[in-house]
């Protein structure tokens, strides 16, 4: 993003970055309670009040070195701040998606309420994509069809989550459903749109900021 301030904590619509994405969390009745998981002395947090959420937001200075280890310390110290079962569901989603709406929410839970494994947000990849060599050179057009783009919430009970993190450890697992893939099982994928976009350059944020005022308009 080319800035020092961490990604979540950039300034859209008047607000960090992740209080959006706390914001659909926490006003869905449908979710009890959401765990944000800080880096051990994140004091950019503090900077910032969270007391509009008080009522189900829990804060965890627990992350680790890579993606897996961040969620799994936050499942394993989820029981000590709430009461919750090994198959009581789970959503994990990234702060950088500011832009989940509560019908994308409501979509993921309805389709996967009774579903043996899970799943995630997901949309089919559109775009001819070619896969370049080290000289920056098309080296050959890869098929599209079957392929899905990942998005985030990812939803699984929680004790298969925290075994398939668990199995993976710290490796480099770019999303849940990969570890839980890595378990031998096949995650739903939910059909979503390209409104819930993951903000990683910088023009992302003008574009992110745009769906927010429409969405604040309707």
């Amino acid at each position: 993003m080319g800035n020092e301030l961490p990604k979540q904590y950039l300034p859209l619509a008047d607000r960090p970055m992740i209080y959006h994405a706390l914001r659909t969390l926490c006003d869905s009745p449908r979710i009890a309670g959401v765990f944000v998981v800080l880096a051990p002395g994140d004091s950019e947090w503090l900077r910032y009040d969270w007391s509009e959420f008080s009522g189900k937001l829990v804060v965890f200075d627990c992350g680790g070195a890579a993606r897996a280890e961040s969620i799994l310390n936050g499942l394993k110290a989820a029981p000590g701040a709430v009461s919750i079962g090994d198959d009581d569901w789970v959503l994990v989603h990234d702060a950088a998606r500011p832009c989940l709406s509560a019908a994308q929410l409501d979509k993921l839970i309805d389709e996967l309420a009774d579903d043996a494994v899970g799943g995630l947000l997901a949309v089919p990849v559109a775009d001819t994509l070619k896969r370049g060599d080290a000289g920056s050179r098309v080296e050959r057009t890869e098929s599209r069809v079957g392929l899905w783009q990942a998005q985030t919430p990812q939803m699984f009970r929680y004790q298969l989550l925290v075994d398939a993190l668990s199995r993976v450890g710290g490796a480099a697992m770019t999303d849940d459903a990969g570890a839980v893939e890595a378990l031998g099982l096949h995650p739903r994928l939910v059909l979503s749109d390209a409104r819930n976009l993951k903000v990683t350059y910088p023009q992302d944020l003008a574009l992110a900021e745009l769906i927010l005022q429409e969405r604040k308009v309707q």
